[in-house]
């Protein structure tokens, strides 16, 4: 199995490498176009902000050559934001696989804090990226902006409001929360995403 961890400036993705040889896979860290539409599966992580990271993406090219993969690929926290169409986060245009927007967290009371950060359940899990998954079960969050529930949701988080805590759209997956963070549960998500059947 052909992994591919696209190379950008973006934190946490040594984190998601090592997440990837845990499940007895040596993934490749790269921001080759060739490499990356050669892989058989995509991982698209990071952690970082939207407008700097789009920059990046687009002067890199990797724009068009993400949005153009037909691999299984997998967004993950400021990977699956830059999916969608448009965030908030100063007033950045996405990537548009997902057709809708990023918002940002609006406290409701004086306890919810922004970012959130720490552990919270996903719920209504669908498709084979949640094979298994027969209860909500506590996975690892750190973020400040989310995607409201959509057509696309396949699992969904509470926090301040429910909100998309994954999204699927044909071959692109993604989730908000960081997989590599959360253990067994994690672990599990991960080798559904390198199990697809395609």
């Amino acid at each position: 199995m052909n992994v591919a961890i696209v190379k950008y400036n973006a934190g946490n993705i040594g984190s998601v490498e090592n997440a990837v040889r845990r499940l007895g896979i040596e993934p490749i860290v790269t921001d080759c176009p060739e490499l990356i539409c050669a892989a058989d599966r995509v991982i698209f992580p990071g952690q970082g902000e939207a407008k700097s990271t789009m920059a990046y993406l687009k002067a890199h090219g990797l724009d068009r050559v993400i949005v153009d993969l037909k691999q299984p690929v997998l967004g993950i926290c400021i990977g699956m934001q830059l999916l969608c169409r448009h965030s908030e986060e100063y007033d950045t245009e996405c990537l548009g696989v997902f057709d809708v927007d990023v918002k940002r967290f609006q406290p409701q009371v004086h306890e919810d804090k922004v970012p959130q950060m720490g552990w919270n359940t996903i719920e209504d899990t669908k498709t084979a990226l949640f094979s298994g998954f027969e209860k909500p079960e506590f996975v690892y969050f750190i973020h400040s902006f989310y995607v409201p529930k959509c057509d696309f949701t396949i699992a969904t988080t509470h926090y301040t409001l429910p909100y998309s805590s994954a999204l699927q759209k044909d071959n692109f997956y993604a989730t908000q929360f960081h997989p590599e963070k959360s253990g067994a549960v994690g672990e599990r998500i991960l080798r559904n995403f390198i199990d697809l059947k395609v």
